[in-house]
């Protein structure tokens, strides 16, 4: 082989952004990049592609650990979920979990099957399949298969994927794949924008791909939390004054599969300031200050959607006056639930909210 090679060799730097730029530095000259699986799906590939064009390039790609492990286990690829973990954070598997779906996952290093497996048995699905890919296309290749709850492996060559076949068990933690997740479901202190009301808010935000999203007055978290879940190109950022709060949201973005949620801790206005431009804003309902509404509207892109909800008069009073000289659409949402009354039951509403969705020129 060293007699075919003849040109310089270069080990990968660490970080790799530093090689990066070591190849960069070579444009112009014949430069023949080595890394092993597929170039374009987390691969040096598109990590090249940022920065060099196209044109600029010859690929000659392989088979994809995904390719090979679904040829292992005869899984249609189509019909599987494929999930890159590696250096990534497992909670990302989370929205994925639902009953019979076939998930494979990329993971970090040898440690990723058990803690794949740990999440699996905590989270209600304990009862799934876990078939662990060793070294595949090598002659280390290894494949085991355990139950998740029973899962001991160890020694597991750092290069694996898991092949997960999603059991449910009673009370599993499932995330539907609708808007107005069960308000059980987050972790709050009663701050939060309830199920039904969330529901028509996200319809009203209209996410759309790669868009970011400002939560003003976050609470839970709920609304970024299920904007981001919308698609994975959706970026949000939420923003609560409260310390306590800030630290809930941060553990409801872990347990929904969306970490990547970026959580600023301040009171609006001022901690708006230095945020990336939003494509669409949501304003939760108890407050009535004025000049949160304003640095909103001055911070949004043209033709990005504002939602602001109001359940106190005085922020209805200032809804109003906004529709009324800025217009777009104000709607009026009452909801209802059955409640016991004495020995029968009864409807209790709850407590009206008026909400206003405007579109900047």
């Amino acid at each position: 082989m060293s007699a075919v090679i003849t040109g310089e060799t270069h080990q990968w730097l660490s970080p790799f952004e530093r090689s990066v730029e070591a190849v960069l530095e070579r444009r112009g000259r014949p430069t023949v990049v080595l890394a092993s699986g597929d170039p374009f799906f987390y691969g040096v590939g598109a990590t090249l592609s940022r920065r060099i064009p196209a044109t600029e390039m010859t690929v000659i790609p392989a088979p994809s650990s995904f390719s090979l492990a679904a040829s292992r286990l005869g899984w249609p690829l189509q019909e599987t979920t494929i999930l890159s973990l590696h250096g990534r954070p497992i909670d990302l598997i989370r929205p994925h979990l639902h009953p019979g779906r076939k998930i494979l996952a990329l993971t970090s290093d040898g440690k990723g099957p058990a803690e794949l497996a740990a999440l699996l048995r905590n989270s209600g699905f304990g009862q799934s399949e876990l078939t662990v890919l060793e070294a595949l296309g090598g002659p280390q290749e290894k494949v085991f298969r355990q139950n998740a709850t029973e899962f001991a492996l160890s020694g597991v060559n750092d290069l694996n994927v898991c092949g997960i076949e999603v059991k449910a068990e009673a009370g599993a933690r499932v995330l539907p794949l609708s808007a107005g997740l069960a308000d059980d479901l987050f972790e709050h202190d009663g701050q939060i924008t309830k199920r039904e009301i969330r529901a028509m808010t996200l319809s009203a935000l209209s996410p759309r791909h790669g868009e970011l999203l400002w939560d003003i007055g976050a609470g839970s978290g709920s609304i970024g939390i299920e904007w981001m879940l919308a698609d994975p190109s959706l970026r949000a950022i939420a923003i609560e004054a409260s310390v306590e709060r800030a630290a809930r949201i941060r553990r409801n973005a872990a347990n929904f599969g969306v970490p990547a949620l970026t959580i600023v801790e301040g009171k609006a206005p001022n901690a708006l300031a230095g945020l990336p431009t939003p494509d669409a804003v949501f304003i939760g309902g108890g407050g009535s200050d004025a000049g949160v509404l304003d640095a909103a509207i001055g911070r949004l892109k043209s033709g990005g959607r504002l939602v602001a909800n109001a359940v106190t008069t005085e922020m209805e009073a200032l809804l109003l006056a906004e529709q009324a000289r800025r217009g777009g659409s104000l709607i009026r949402i009452d909801i209802a639930r059955v409640a016991p009354v004495g020995r029968m039951t009864g409807w209790r509403p709850a407590m009206p909210v008026t909400q206003w969705c405007w579109i900047k020129p």
